[in-house]
């Protein structure tokens, strides 16, 4: 039987990427999220009658709904729910403007918890199912300009977690997908920049302005990062639950959890102490 994915975010970047791997197998069937129609074209050199494009604003509960439906409809299950859609920031946290952080939050954070209510139905009465989130390894490190895109992607982790804790006995398995930066145009025409201004802060405004290099420059490759989702989710029949890839992700993230584990264990008294 054939495994229908759906996929948010297939315009570009990772899911684009991934889209084209699903849409390349002979048994799988793809429904490709995206905000406009024609960003989908390139989907047409593959065979349609196992593609449905769908129109989807993950801020917007009625078409989801639609697609969802949409879904159900033409192929009977969605097996696999990708959540992709997404956007950046780079700021320092005392000059960001919190409407766009605001605005990145109902992305990364409320639009994935939309797509996933929306799917977890099917699934539920399926008895199986994949949610592969979209997550970052800044969801295991930080780095400066970078802090409110982190806490959203911190915020997935915790409710990965705490979903895959819930749906454990449902059949359904959750799989936070943790990249380093990517040659992908999330950093260029998916993010906001704001250079500083406080001179307190100007040593972060090369980074700032260079931003947009890793588009070209970054060491993450969309395609093997695409092709190795793809697998883990087909492969395996225990899904990790995390899933980092990249030099920055393995590297960085051992360094910061080790670290905390560190701090962690030499409080281990303190930290006792406050229990009657």
């Amino acid at each position: 039987m054939k495994k229908t994915w759906l996929i948010t975010g297939t315009s570009s970047g990772f899911g684009k990427e991934l889209a084209k791997v699903v849409a390349s197998q002979k048994d799988t069937n793809l429904v490709a999220a995206a905000r406009k129609m024609s960003d989908l074209d390139y989907l047409n050199q593959f065979d349609n009658d196992k593609i449905e494009k769908v129109i989807v604003d993950v801020m917007d509960k009625s078409e989801i709904e639609t697609a969802v439906s949409k879904a159900k409809d033409r192929f009977g299950t969605i097996d696999v729910l990708v959540n992709n859609a997404g956007l950046g920031y780079f700021s320092t946290i005392e000059e960001s403007d919190m409407d766009q952080v605001r605005y990145m939050f109902e992305v990364n954070v409320f639009g994935l918890a939309n797509m996933t209510s929306a799917v977890l139905p099917i699934m539920r009465s399926q008895k199986s199912g994949v949610i592969v989130n979209l997550s970052s390894a800044l969801a295991l490190t930080t780095l400066p300009t970078m802090g409110f895109y982190s806490a959203t992607k911190y915020a997935v982790e915790g409710y990965a977690d705490t979903l895959r804790q819930e749906v454990a006995d449902l059949g359904i398995q959750v799989m936070n997908v943790e990249p380093s930066g990517a040659r992908t145009d999330w950093s260029g025409r998916s993010s906001n920049k704001v250079t500083p201004k406080i001179s307190d802060y100007q040593q972060f405004g090369d980074s700032i302005s260079h931003v947009s290099d890793s588009v070209t420059n970054a060491p993450g490759d969309p395609q093997k990062i695409a092709e190795v989702i793809y697998n883990q989710v087909t492969d395996n029949e225990d899904i990790p639950n995390h899933l980092p890839l990249g030099q920055f992700a393995y590297e960085g993230g051992l360094k910061n959890l080790e670290g905390i584990t560190s701090e962690i264990k030499s409080r281990q008294a303190i930290s006792l102490s406050t229990d009657d």
